[in-house]
């Protein structure tokens, strides 16, 4: 029997923000998939919480459209190379991608790296220049650096000869080639370029068995399911199958229970699914990402993926603050270990570890926004826990200790590139490049060990108002650099319990910024502010005016606070010190010291 050629499977890559959700919403629509009297959610395959929040993908998914009598499978992908193990999974599952690129912004450092991924699986591409009615827009000189991209990353002569769709997702219109699409215009140049472009599945449909899982999800009513592809062979729903995990594990023989695939944004239970579509298995609680299901008979297991290491680590522990159990519902170290554990199975890119004590769990990505998204979960889950300070794991090259080397580029208004360049030469960042834009922004574009990346991305938010975009990926290793400045201030830690005061405030805060202000429950070794020296400060938060019956204009003066910093959990883990921890609730962030007591810290320090 023939390869499947009613099936086309492609992943939508582009960096952060140049619309790969919107397209998605775009398609769905020009294929059919809502009625005419739906009013669809915008981004809808940004279904988490976080996603729609942060405006960014997090998880890669799938959905599916008939276009002409065949069958396009999407999968969406995140942009951001903390969520790389995603991409790595949704390239499994494919035959092409479908490259969008800004025509303002062009071809960006997550376009590299999502693009690069794809060329090493040797997947053709559909090149879209998406937003091409923006004032600013350069779509020809966006499509040269694009050919530049393909060049540099030494791709094959067959890899440039791709097709160009200009393209305004937000509408649903497309032309062919570099223009700009009239509003008579729809999407269907874009989709005829995929079923012309992108080959259908190569997989035998009547070879032995081979279906490889790609992604992990659960049902209350079906358990585990597995979600891939069947490379060869047929999937059938109640046949015994073979399932590989592994080359110590034995082989786990049993019948496929609930077998179903993906139409259009639903799943429904299907009879078969044939080599080249995508699938989704019940019945098989042990399925782990990276699995092959093979024919019982004959089961030869499929490469399992590879990812990109982790380059951060980070501690996940219990609790052990006074205000501990208060706020949350998942409080012991069983519970938090069992969420990791979780979090494990469906996430490549992150690994736990074991620590000298039993309370502590030793937590590794692919950097800080992958760990922030994952303990900001945890806390909206019920969660309460306390984590340390992200630090860059290190390996030894030719007997020479090496830390992880980012690449950043900063969007900034032009009157503030100074700043950022002043603040990357301390953290030892290089400057690589600086391109003037056209609308008054530059970009910016820089290496820096990652060490000296914690807390830049808060530091450049403050000295550009809150107008720079930063975006950053693993360059590779380099030489440990040595010593890198941290914060500027020491910290301003309660000493006792109790509440707040605003009276006891407005004399501390001549003394630094308030991290709290009045009313708040405090505890002894809690951080309330940073202090304007260098060295930690123990202050009292919670004392209260003295009463007299002597009335002097001194005394009575009004009590005048300035707004205090807002810790936010990313704000937190930048800040903190390696004595410090942030304390994470479902209703608070909390920064505090590791050892509480000011007897503690000077013991502490003395051993040292």
């Amino acid at each position: 029997m023939p390869p499947n050629t009613q099936i086309r499977n492609i992943a939508l890559i582009a960096h952060v923000d140049h619309g790969k959700t919107t397209l998605v919403d775009a398609m769905l629509r020009a294929a059919g998939v809502f009625a005419d009297h739906e009013q669809p959610v915008v981004r809808v395959m940004d279904s988490d919480d976080q996603e729609r929040e942060r405006g960014i993908t997090i998880l890669a998914k799938a959905a599916s459209i008939m276009w002409k009598g065949t069958k396009i499978n999407l999968v969406d992908t995140p942009g951001h190379a903390d969520f790389g193990g995603e991409v790595e999974r949704a390239l499994a599952l494919v035959d092409g991608v479908l490259l969008l690129v800004d025509a303002a912004e062009g071809p960006m450092p997550q376009t590299r790296y999502v693009l690069s991924k794809a060329l090493d699986r040797h997947l053709p591409a559909v090149v879209v220049v998406n937003k091409v009615d923006r004032s600013d827009a350069r779509a020809a000189e966006v499509v040269d650096e694009i050919y530049e991209l393909f060049f540099d990353l030494e791709a094959a002569d067959s890899h440039i000869e791709f097709p160009i769709i200009s393209t305004i997702a937000r509408d649903g219109l497309a032309v062919v080639g570099i223009g700009v699409p009239t509003s008579s215009d729809t999407l269907t140049p874009l989709l005829d370029a995929i079923v012309d472009s992108i080959p259908s599945p190569q997989g035998d449909p009547d070879a032995p068995l081979q279906a490889l899982v790609t992604n992990l999800d659960a049902s209350d009513y079906l358990g585990r399911l597995a979600i891939g592809r069947v490379v060869h062979g047929t999937l059938r729903s109640g046949e015994r199958v073979a399932l590989l995990q592994g080359d110590d594990e034995p082989p786990v023989a049993r019948k496929v229970g609930t077998l179903m695939g993906f139409a259009n944004l639903r799943r429904e239970d299907v009879a078969e699914r044939v080599a080249g579509d995508l699938f989704i298995v019940a019945g098989f609680p042990e399925v782990g990402i990276g699995d092959t299901f093979a024919d019982i008979q004959n089961p030869e297991p499929l490469p399992r993926l590879e990812v990109d290491e982790p380059v951060l680590r980070m501690t996940f522990g219990v609790n052990t603050s006074p205000l501990a159990g208060t706020e949350g519902r998942f409080v012991t170290s069983r519970e938090i270990r069992a969420r990791l554990e979780k979090e494990v199975l469906g996430n490549v890119s992150i690994r736990i570890e074991e620590t000298s004590t039993p309370e502590v769990i030793e937590v590794a990505g692919r950097g800080e926004l992958q760990l922030s998204v994952l303990i900001e979960s945890m806390r909206r889950e019920g969660f309460e826990l306390q984590v340390s300070r992200p630090e860059v794991i290190v390996k030894e090259i030719d007997g020479v200790k090496h830390e992880p080397l980012e690449r950043v580029t900063v969007d900034v208004p032009d009157e503030y590139v100074g700043a950022v360049t002043q603040a990357v030469a301390p953290r030892k960042g290089r400057i690589a490049d600086l391109r003037p834009g056209e609308t008054g922004r530059s970009i910016v574009t820089f290496t820096a060990p990652s060490r000296g990346l914690l807390g830049l991305r808060s530091q450049l938010l403050t000295v550009t108002r809150g107008t720079a975009l930063l975006h950053q990926h693993h360059e590779g290793w380099i030489p440990w650099v040595g010593e890198l400045p941290t914060r500027q201030g020491g910290a301003m830690v309660a000493d006792r319990r109790g509440t707040s005061t605003g009276f006891a405030l407005d004399n501390l805060q001549k003394r630094g910024e308030l991290f709290i202000g009045p009313g708040v429950d405090v505890y002894e070794g809690m951080i309330m502010g940073e202090a304007a020296r260098p060295e930690t400060m123990t202050v009292n938060p919670t004392k209260g005016k003295q009463l007299t019956n002597i009335r002097t204009h001194s005394t009575d003066e009004a009590i005048n606070l300035k707004p205090p910093r807002n810790i936010t959990l990313e704000v937190g883990i930048e800040w903190i010190t390696d004595e410090e921890l942030v304390e994470v609730t479902p209703k608070s962030i909390r920064v505090r010291k590791r050892l509480l007591t000011d007897s503690e810290r000077k013991r502490a320090k003395q051993k040292k």
